[in-house]
């Protein structure tokens, strides 16, 4: 079951912006048109209780200042690029550096999580599915060419939720793309340090102080970004410095493959995230201050949630060693993540 609705009006062209809630068995998702912004994903526990998943917020006006990017699809280029700058076929980009001033983040200012996309609408054999779509202008935020974009979310009514994305370009452009939902198992508010986490990784990127790969690949045996056996999120935080590393996952190839499993131990919830790309981006939520609220009032402190962005490496444009993320004309960007979720 899919039912439509008004979100709200942008604030700057008063252009309406709406909420698709797509309904599947126990579980229900809603998506806004503004950013394909996952609004709320609303999953039973072991009792049988239902309860919102995701963080958000409670009107559009919130989801237009904020910069935590919740349940947002980002684009073109997600996570960093170092300064801004990147090189094809000896013509030199620069794209906005709106990560401090220094580093491009997400896209730009500007990213595909502040664009309302066009929706379809479709279901079958009771899984609810919308088809977005986007055009990016040759130039916007300084990415070269025209790129178009589809991305579709699929509700299964066993709990599962599947999302595809696509794109075609007529100039060659670097192109990563993903979505930035927060998670919370427990649903209650609480942080997530006692979410024991399983990753499907057998490296990491190495970062320097402002987040960008160094362009090492390393083993994470005997660090703290040793996930593979599972453990709390909280039980190496401090010895990290927080998590906000791209994993490389330890299965090669563009076939769907294990990138994750989070359990999380109060409610019996389950999630695990299986992906065709080469990399998942484990945030753990460091930047979350308190400034932001949630739909009912209660401030997003420090470690309320976490995110495992599937995508290419961060920065990949200008490491030679890292997988391509360039995409050339008459090739079509394409991949797929699955979220189970379970008790």
């Amino acid at each position: 079951m899919i039912e439509k609705r008004e979100f709200g009006k942008t604030t700057a062209f008063g252009e309406p912006v709406m909420a698709y809630t797509l309904t599947a068995g126990d579980y229900s998702m809603t998506v806004s048109t503004y950013g394909g912004t996952i609004l709320n994903l609303i999953v039973p526990d072991a009792h049988g209780r239902k309860a919102d998943i995701v963080l958000g917020y409670k009107s559009l006006s919130e989801y237009e200042k904020c910069t935590t990017y919740f349940g947002a699809l980002i684009g073109r280029f997600a996570n960093r690029i170092k300064g801004g700058k990147f090189t094809i076929d000896g013509r030199n980009y620069q794209v906005p550096c709106n990560d401090h001033g220094i580093n491009s983040l997400h896209g730009g200012p500007e990213g595909l999580n502040t664009k309302i996309w066009d929706v379809l609408t479709s279901e079958v054999d009771g899984a609810p599915a919308l088809h977005m779509s986007y055009v990016s202008e040759d130039g916007e935020m300084g990415f070269p060419g025209t790129l178009k974009v589809h991305v579709d979310y699929i509700l299964y009514p066993e709990g599962k939720l599947e999302m595809t994305y696509a794109a075609i370009c007529d100039r060659t452009t670097p192109v990563n793309l993903t979505n930035h939902a927060y998670f919370n198992l427990a649903g209650d508010g609480s942080d997530v340090l006692n979410h024991e986490l399983k990753l499907y990784c057998d490296k990491y990127l190495p970062v320097d102080d402002q987040l960008i790969p160094t362009g090492e690949v390393k083993s994470v045996e005997g660090t703290p970004f040793d996930f593979t056996s599972g453990k709390t999120i909280g039980k190496d935080i401090e010895k990290a410095g927080g998590y906000d590393h791209c994993m490389v996952l330890t299965t090669k190839g563009d076939h769907l493959k294990s990138c994750a499993y989070v359990k999380e131990p109060k409610s019996g919830r389950t999630m695990k995230v299986s992906t065709t790309m080469e990399g998942v981006q484990f945030y753990s939520g460091n930047f979350l201050d308190g400034s932001d609220t949630s739909r009912d009032g209660h401030p997003y402190t420090q470690y309320t949630g976490f995110c495992l962005e599937t995508q290419h490496f961060p920065n990949a444009m200008n490491h030679k060693d890292f997988p391509n993320c360039l995409l050339h004309p008459g090739e079509t960007y394409k991949h797929t993540t699955l979220l189970e979720f379970n008790i």
